[in-house]
């Protein structure tokens, strides 16, 4: 397919869609936005028209099985990401999902499984973002030895006040979002690159907002994804970690990651990463080479895998079922009160 058009079938042209994929693919030569199909028709229409794609459909599974398209961007919520997934495996499409990859593990499997059945299939997640300028060089420091012995991780998100009148969001909505709770799996993700897997989790959450609005609606719906959540995890390679995520630590600071050695600290924060070995003073910014910065490219990358000029590296479905068992091992733990072995999963 190298010299031939692509033809990309769009279902799901939400905010992270018309930002960064629909731009990315239309940059791409030989590239083509053939249709979309959102949650209604009169929204399917507006995407079109905005953006200048030739179809609607009335329903994903009518674009799936376009013999017209030769792949689908999956943009919704993860609750349908491994149904459209599997059906477009099964008619030979290739496949961009969003991330979060699915609702638990068992899905994420199924997906992988399905992949694996047609290699000649390009299926990719999309990476998170939050890390990639600074993740080679954390990668190139740690194999240098700069931390020394890596000992303890503290990874910290959220930095506002409890607000029970904002609308359900639907990281709050289980039957959308699944096991994903917040940001954790985006962290978990971009850790992994880092330093690797977590063998066991402890895990403990809280829900303060028990009941939100719908969106647009006076209806009112139970929240059962905690709002603030606590995980200790056992790294496979030796270190103690600690994730913060919340919706609830008003003024907390920035979200930050920080590793900790017994002869360094690396800290990464608002993008830019600061150390400092034992017996400085404080942290002082870290410099990052032009080579070793890793930009946005997925759209690129995932065309280029079809044309067999590159292989997918962020992300894999691989990774994908790895960080999805993370998040149901911890899922697992605020359900059980106990540690829970990623082998359990």
């Amino acid at each position: 397919m190298s010299e031939a058009v692509i033809n990309i079938g769009i279902v799901g042209a939400g905010e992270n869609t018309i930002k960064k994929h629909i731009p990315g693919f239309q940059a791409l030569d030989q590239v083509r936005l053939l249709g979309v199909c959102n949650r209604s028709r009169e929204s399917s229409k507006k995407a079109a028209s905005q953006f200048g794609i030739e179809k609607i459909y009335n329903n994903w599974f009518e674009l799936v099985n376009d013999p017209e398209l030769d792949a689908v961007l999956i943009g919704t919520w993860p609750y349908l990401h491994s149904p459209i997934t599997l059906e477009a495996i099964a008619r030979d499409k290739h496949v961009l999902c969003e991330a979060r990859m699915a609702m638990n593990v068992t899905e994420a499997r199924h997906m992988f499984e399905a992949s694996r059945l047609k290699p000649r299939l390009v299926c990719q997640i999309v990476p998170s973002p939050l890390t990639l300028r600074v993740d080679k060089t954390i990668q190139k420091l740690i194999a240098a030895g700069y931390l020394g012995d890596l000992l303890a991780m503290e990874i910290k998100d959220g930095n506002t006040f409890i607000d029970p009148e904002t609308p359900l969001h639907w990281r709050q909505d289980r039957a959308l979002s699944g096991h994903n709770i917040m940001t954790l799996g985006i962290w978990y993700e971009a850790i992994m690159r880092w330093v690797g897997e977590a063998d066991q989790v402890m895990a403990m959450g809280h829900t303060f907002v028990k009941i939100r609005k719908e969106k647009h609606s006076e209806l009112c719906r139970s929240v059962q994804v905690p709002d603030h959540l606590d995980v200790l995890a056992r790294m496979s390679c030796g270190a103690q970690a600690h994730f913060c995520i919340s919706q609830v630590t008003g003024l907390s600071g920035p979200a930050r990651a920080v590793l900790y050695g017994s002869e360094a600290t690396i800290r990464f924060q608002d993008n830019k990463l600061f150390g400092a070995k034992k017996g400085d003073a404080k942290l002082q910014e870290l410099s990052i080479s032009a080579d070793d910065e890793e930009n946005w490219r997925v759209e690129a990358s995932f065309i280029n895998a079809i044309r067999g000029l590159e292989t997918v590296k962020l992300t894999t479905l691989a990774d994908g079922v790895r960080y999805m068992r993370f998040t149901d091992a911890v899922v697992q733990s605020l359900a059980r009160g106990r540690t829970v072995a990623l082998d359990e999963i």
